[in-house]
């Protein structure tokens, strides 16, 4: 039996083919049709095809000033709407989620659900950041009836904005991480691949290349690393528009025992074989890479910035470093380089620390907030939403 049709909706397939396959999966087990909507441009929608949804192409942009492109999609989710009617509409990415909260005030629909994934205006952010994204997420805030965040900063603004805890504001743990599935990794194909010795340091920033996740810093310290530890590798996996310009800068300074990977499908390997797990990111949402380190049980040196900080306990699952801090950057490198001991006992305590991360319990959180709309059965209903949701806050005091 059809209950019947939800739909999910981001600026490309790429978000949701990454972070949302087991909602979806969750949602059709409850005999919903999900449909998604958002730009092909980056691939990956073949997958969410292969789940079973029905896929709608949006011209959506990235960029808020691409007028032309987010007209057309605003005009396209208005027509979407229009065709369908949908028990429930769960929104992810900036602008994706604006047009369609505004495409929902001409064809009403159930009830819409935004997940901000790290919002694009946070502390220090530039002033640009404040009056485009905030003024345009104030604004809105009247068409959203639940917004999820997943980071202590974030949930503090929006309390700000007039959310209010527990009736339309929850704080998730991320999109979770399975647990299961880095059990007993113990991937070491990259290691022959690139030719590498045993005692060789696997050090592995797994990230898009765009200026925001900020390699260049990164680059910038890897000489002074490598002259005292001759043997640390540096693997940068991942593609974007940065690439060809951080390659131009190891080529050019001629900075050795770099890699540049590119996109790999064989993520969890990469990260099992690492000795250590970086990302010198200037803002982030809940980054996914750090939870998959502390999964695998790998330490963590990661900028001080908004979800990161809410994932690494500085001193205990890894280091925490100021951006631009050059010196307390190559420090705890080269000292987890150097300690295999301390690598370890960092990794351990991260290992616990992932646990409330879980996709099982992510799952759990958004299964209570899709069950205060529509019908899941009884698993909604009997969850004890007192304490779950609080859990986090408490134990990160």
């Amino acid at each position: 039996m059809v209950r019947g049709r939800v739909l999910f909706v981001a600026t490309v397939y790429s978000h949701l083919a990454a972070f949302h396959k087991p909602f979806i999966r969750m949602l059709q087990s409850e005999g919903y049709v999900v449909h998604t909507a958002a730009s092909p441009s980056d691939g990956r929608k073949n997958e969410l095809e292969d789940l079973g949804c029905e896929c709608f192409d949006i011209s959506f942009s990235r960029n808020p000033f691409y007028l032309a492109s987010n007209a057309k999609a605003f005009l396209q989710l208005r027509d979407l709407l229009a065709r369908n009617r949908y028990s429930l509409v769960h929104v992810h990415t900036p602008v994706a989620a604006f047009l369609l909260r505004l495409a929902s005030t001409f064809q009403k629909q159930g009830p819409i659900i935004y997940t901000a994934h790290g919002f694009h205006f946070f502390r220090g952010a530039p002033l640009k950041n404040w009056v485009i994204y905030y003024s345009l997420e104030k604004l809105a805030k009247r068409w959203t009836d639940t917004l999820l965040v997943m980071n202590e900063e974030d949930y503090d603004l929006a309390t700000r904005m007039g959310y209010k805890a527990q009736e339309n504001l929850f704080l998730v743990n991320g999109v979770g991480v399975d647990l299961a599935f880095f059990d007993g990794q113990t991937g070491d194909t990259i290691r022959k691949e690139l030719g590498l010795e045993r005692n060789d340091v696997i050090v592995s920033c797994i990230a898009e290349m765009i200026p925001r996740k900020n390699h260049i810093e990164i680059l910038k310290a890897w000489p002074e690393i490598t002259e005292e530890c001759p043997n640390a590798h540096l693997l940068l996996v991942g593609t974007g528009r940065e690439r060809a310009k951080l390659e131009h800068v190891v080529h050019n300074k001629e900075i050795g025992n770099v890699h540049f990977l590119g996109f790999r499908s064989d993520v969890n390997d990469i990260i099992s074989t690492s000795d250590v797990v970086i990302l010198a990111s200037k803002h982030e949402g809940l980054p996914r890479c750090i939870m998959e380190a502390m999964a695998c049980g790998k330490p963590v040196i990661a900028s001080n910035v908004r979800g990161s900080r809410d994932l690494v306990e500085h001193g205990v699952n890894g280091y925490l470093f100021q951006i631009g801090d050059k010196v307390a950057f190559v420090k705890y490198m080269r000292e987890l380089i150097m300690d295999r001991d301390k690598r370890e006992a960092m990794g351990r305590s991260g290992r616990r620390i992932i646990q409330e991360y879980s996709l099982d319990t992510v799952l759990s959180q958004v299964r209570h907030i899709y069950g205060r709309y529509i019908d899941l059965g009884h698993f909604a209903r009997d969850w004890d939403e007192n304490t779950a949701f609080e859990y986090k806050r408490e134990t990160a005091k």
